[in-house]
């Protein structure tokens, strides 16, 4: 319960700017998410993109299903 009530704490009472750190979290993660897809629909147009290893949108996709998860359990640990 320590565990959840810390990232309660740290989700709503820590404040980045004018948004809660789980916003903050919420945004990175969407943000993350869509350039993950960019990149790999854009390869077609850009001779750039298409140099890009898989590793990096692998990396990419496992960054954002950390941060969607991190997420996730800041918005239930309120509830816990």
């Amino acid at each position: 319960m320590d565990f959840f009530g810390a990232l309660a704490y740290m989700a709503y009472d820590i404040d980045v700017g004018a948004f809660p750190m789980i916003a903050i979290v919420g945004f990175a993660t969407y943000t993350l998410m869509l350039s993950t897809a960019f990149m790999v629909s854009a390869k077609r147009w850009s001779v750039r993109l298409r140099r890009v290893p898989v590793r990096v949108h692998r990396w990419m996709g496992i960054t954002a299903l950390f941060l969607a998860t991190l997420h996730l359990l800041m918005g239930l640990s309120t509830y816990v």
